[in-house]
């Protein structure tokens, strides 16, 4: 009897889950029930899904509304009519345009419109499936309507969007959220009806009996309406042949891999050939090939266009894979075995993940959609965060900014908080974890083998890939897999050093950038790993990835791999990270592994490092067969299982390890391993592609430091801020300067060993402005003077003043507080300009300005306005200079002292401890430019909450760890630094002519 039943994915607008509303069926008496969400279909796999759980059978449909105002409903009678509302909900979603009075032909569905709509507008005509909707609220309108005389189109049609009042609350608050007003201003257009709650059964049919042919008549309805999928790991509903048909799809790959073997193994043995036929034996007989085929046919087109790309994850486990170029780490070389990526027994399609440059991903996937018919992007939910959410209702309830702030950051005695803010509080727990807004996954790529709108609607995100409605958790459960097609900066940072390097030095001998061997035997690059000189480089830059490359003393690609996964926070946890680093350093050491551990893992000592190590240790050490074992891998991984079943597999964990004759602490210690991977751990295929982009990185780094610096900082930079890539280009022997109108593009530019600013770091200079002074340049040369600059580009006096500020007409020898006087006296006295080229150049006007004193304060002050940093050193901008000379290359000398050192803070970290308490991380830059470390521990920490950027005085105990060198911090001191000289008029003094 409820055909109109919302769950929260009507977002800001439903209150409670699909599950909450099949336990409110089952309270009410319901046994069959619609849920229409409004213009989503999202909920309803997951409905078709659960609710025979509940005793419930489902129909399924959308509420077409256009804002709050409902058009109609549409019910599915079948498989087809849900894809005729997916489809229909899709166009007018991709098109941004509102639902008509009238729905258009949807035969295989039943069309709902509400009485109060047909009354309205006076509906007089209705198709075969239209049909009106009384709810019990408008029963006494049909009363005394015209409408009552149609019997046999009249059914129930009682909105169901709360439980109770206090649902009813939340859904004014979220609202009022979605309005961006308060919730006193909130006009009932814009909220449902408190009576959209769900009766019981009984007290619905009281309600309409005298309308016995009503509920008849809704009856009908819902029996005639079924919507069927198959929920199983069996199903497959991605493309399933890439060419004509899987047996030419299957001779294709076995083709092109034997074709392919020579180029990856020219002194290919028997071991290898094997492992090719194995391999291709699996994929074959699981019918994978197309998967295969479709991600061959992607990375191809990407080398077609010269697009960098990286295959990763465990996809890297497969010497197929690898000899058909979709990846490019050897499985042979690094022991990687292929039940890792495809067990015999596996029935979803393996996942790869293909990185591609951010700048080519939207071209590869123009291209996917392009090639395959039945596309369409992942989506995801985003949910409500309770900081988040008790911001949005500190507004709606009309709190002032500073109860907002104190709300959302946690800082109150709740005693001490008003009625209004003690609500604030309850309902952000209310909401909390309810869906927010439909997103995009950041790689996830459906090709399937029928219609995407047979499973959901979708949508149009701004960059005009249509996105489907429904996120990957319920798309596995039906069959849906994802291609992963994702963005990384790392890889544009390797192509446009290249670039830079071939313009800035053409006669430089550069290495093929896919030479990785060469990369991993050169001991300079590799002496660059064990003292963590990283700084730009993909994935190894960090401060902890700093420390744990000079601890290991990482000189080679596997201990490269190893690293890339020990840093994860899983492995770190459980102290694996300690060990292993212990073990690598302390050969004596690896006794203290169990024999049985150390045969299982003899690389890393024994110790559990990838996500492969989870299934050995399983298999060989715990008797696990390898079903189970792959189960327990993806369970700790954060993969779905079937309920009870981890805790199934545990149990047999534990029993065959007593039955193995092994201690219970040591059974204990290993499962806690285990455990603690839970999904931070990479596996072995992933971690060893990371190392070999690395490697790229590293090689230009290497040898062509300031070009690879200039593209990282063009790529948006990676781990630190701009200005300390900035220092380390300082380090390296470059000299960065501020914009120049001649010199400088869009992003940097760099002459030999002089790097120029990009005129896009200047804040408040418009796009459009960019442009005209580019164009200008390269049509018709260097400007000569201020002067030329007026008179070839269109610029007002604001903006124009953006760019002397930052000295971007230094190249004419005229102090820039010269020159800002000419520009306000030539700008702002001329006529209207069009924007036009002129014929002639009008005559300029010269004007006796008074002599302008030069500040190195000023110009610093002048840069931080205009780029966030200064170009001079932090150093320079002190009051007092520092009274210690240490530097951070000198601290080896004084291990176990303590110390006064300078240093300008590069980032921090604010870590909890396991008691509750917190301690911070710091890393700092010295006077001439080398890295140090610091540890607040929490007896020091306690003093502070938060570090401002600048330079500290850093006094406490140099420590050596390993190797690696920090801090341990007694006290700090923030330096004082002059203050801006034109605050204070002490600047840009006027010395008037004799």
């Amino acid at each position: 009897m409820y055909l109109n039943c919302h769950t929260y994915y009507s977002l800001r607008f439903g209150t409670f889950s699909v599950a909450e509303l099949c336990k409110l069926a089952n309270q009410k008496g319901a046994a069959k029930l619609a849920v229409t969400d409004i213009n989503t279909s999202t909920a309803c796999l997951e409905f078709l899904k659960i609710a025979k759980d509940f005793g419930i059978e489902p129909l399924v449909g959308i509420d077409f509304r256009d804002g709050a105002q409902q058009q109609y409903v549409g019910i599915a009678r079948n498989n087809e009519g849900y894809r005729q509302l997916n489809e229909h909900l899709s166009n007018h979603l991709h098109a941004s345009k509102n639902f008509d009075d009238r729905a258009p032909l949807l035969p295989d569905c039943f069309v709902i419109y509400p009485l109060e709509k047909v009354i309205s507008a006076k509906k007089r005509d209705f198709k075969e499936n239209e049909l009106i909707g009384v709810s019990i609220e408008s029963l006494r309108k049909l009363k005394f309507s015209a409408y009552k005389e149609l019997k046999n189109k009249l059914v129930v049609l009682q909105t169901v969007t709360f439980r109770n009042k206090r649902d009813f609350n939340a859904h004014r608050l979220l609202r009022a959220i979605d309005n961006n007003m308060l919730l006193s201003q909130l006009p009932e257009t814009e909220q449902g009806s408190y009576s959209h709650r769900m009766p019981e059964l009984s007290e619905l049919e009281q309600e309409f009996e005298d309308f016995p042919h009503i509920l008849d008549n809704t009856k009908v309805l819902m029996d005639s309406c079924q919507v069927n999928f198959k929920f199983s790991k069996l199903e497959n509903r991605n493309l399933q042949v890439a060419g004509n048909s899987f047996a030419e799809d299957a001779d294709e790959i076995r083709r092109l891999c034997y074709d392919k073997l020579p180029e990856k193994y020219p002194k290919a043995d028997e071991t290898v050939y094997k492992r090719v036929e194995k391999e291709l034996n699996t994929i074959i007989r699981l019918k994978f090939v197309s998967y295969f085929l479709i991600n061959l046919k992607i990375v191809n087109y990407a080398k077609k266009n010269h697009y960098p790309f990286v295959g990763r994850g465990s996809g890297a486990n497969s010497i197929v894979a690898y000899i058909l170029g979709i990846t490019n780490v050897d499985p042979i070389e690094l022991d990687l075995y292929f039940e890792r990526f495809i067990n015999p027994n596996r029935s979803s399609p393996p996942d790869f993940d293909i990185d591609f440059s951010w700048k080519d991903r939207n071209d590869v996937t123009r291209y996917i959609f392009d090639t395959y018919e039945n596309t369409a992007l992942m989506g995801t939910y985003v949910t409500f965060k309770r900081r988040a959410v008790a911001r949005e209702l500190g507004k709606v309830f009309g709190l002032p900014k500073e109860n907002i702030d104190k709300l959302s950051q946690g800082f109150f005695n709740y005693q001490e908080l008003d009625h209004l803010e003690k609500l604030v509080l309850q309902y952000s727990q209310l909401i909390a974890g309810f869906p927010n807004y439909l997103s995009v996954h950041s790689g996830g790529i459906l090709i399937l083998d029928d219609s995407v709108h047979n499973y959901a609607g979708t949508f149009l995100p701004p960059k005009g890939f249509r996105t489907i409605q429904i996120d990957m958790n319920i798309a596995e459960d039906v069959g849906i897999h994802k291609f992963d097609i994702l963005a990384q900066r790392g890889l544009s940072k390797i192509t446009d050093a290249i670039e830079l390097i071939k313009r800035n030095q053409p006669e430089a001998k550069l290495e093929n950038i896919e030479n990785i061997d060469a990369f991993k035997n050169d001991p300079e690059i590799n002496a660059l790993l064990k003292v963590g000189d990283c700084m730009g480089v993909f994935y190894v830059e960090s401060p902890a990835m700093r420390g744990l490359l000079t601890k290991l003393q990482t000189d080679n690609y596997l201990n490269l791999v190893a690293a890339s996964s020990v840093i994860r926070p899983g492995i770190s946890s459980a102290g694996m990270k300690e060990e292993f680093i212990r073990r690598h350093r302390f050969p004596e050491l690896q006794q203290n592994a169990h024999p049985v551990l150390l045969e299982i893992m003899p690389d890393t000592y024994g110790v559990m490092v990838y996500q492969e190590d989870v299934m050995k240790v399983a298999y060989h050490f715990a008797g696990l067969n390898l079903d189970d074992a792959d189960v327990l891998r993806r369970g700790m991984s954060g993969k779905k299982t079937s309920q009870g079943q981890m805790e199934k597999i545990e149990e047999t964990f534990r029993r065959n390890c007593k039955e193995k004759g092994y201690q219970n602490q040591l059974t204990d210690e290993v499962w806690e391993q285990i455990s603690s991977f839970a999904g931070y751990a990479f596996p072995k295929g992933h971690s060893a592609s990371y190392a070999v982009e690395s490697y790229q990185s590293l090689y230009l780094k290497r040898y062509f430091p300031l070009e690879f610096m200039v593209a990282a900082i063009n790529n948006g930079g990676g781990f630190y801020r701009l200005e300390t890539y900035i220092q380390e280009i300082r380090r390296c022997g470059g000299r960065v300067h501020a914009p120049c109108i001649n010199k400088s593009d869009h992003p940097n530019t760099i002459y030999g060993k002089d790097i120029y600013l990009g005129l896009g770091y200047i804040r408040e200079l418009e796009a459009k402005t960019i442009r005209h002074i580019l164009e200008n340049r390269q049509f018709f040369g260097e400007f000569q003077s201020l002067d030329d600059f007026i008179d070839r580009v269109p610029i007002s006096i604001e903006q124009l003043s953006l760019l002397l500020k930052i000295n971007a007409f230094r190249f004419t020898g005229y102090n820039k507080h010269h020159l800002l006087w000419k520009a306000y006296f030539k700008l702002n006295h001329s006529a209207k300009r069009s924007g036009q080229a002129v014929l002639f150049k009008p005559p300029h006007r010269d004007f006796e300005l008074p002599e302008f004193e030069f500040s190195r304060i000023s110009e610093a002050y002048d840069q931080m306005e205009l780029l966030g940093f200064p170009l001079c050193s932090h150093f320079e901008l002190l009051k007092e200079p520092p009274e210690s000379a240490l530097l951070a290359k000198d601290l080896k000398k004084h291990i176990g002292k303590e110390v006064k050192i300078y240093g300008n803070l590069v980032n921090y970290k604010k870590n909890p401890t396991s008691n509750g308490k917190y301690m911070f991380f710091g890393t700092f830059y010295d006077q001439q430019g080398g890295i140090f470390d610091i540890v607040l521990f929490p007896q020091v920490a306690r003093h502070y909450d938060y570090f401002n950027y600048g330079i500290y005085a850093c006094y406490g105990t140099v420590t050596e760890d390993l190797g690696h060198l920090c801090i341990d911090i007694k006290w700090l001191k923030r330096q004082a630094t002059h203050t801006d000289p034109r605050l204070v008029n002490s600047s840009h003094k006027v010395k008037l002519p004799a």
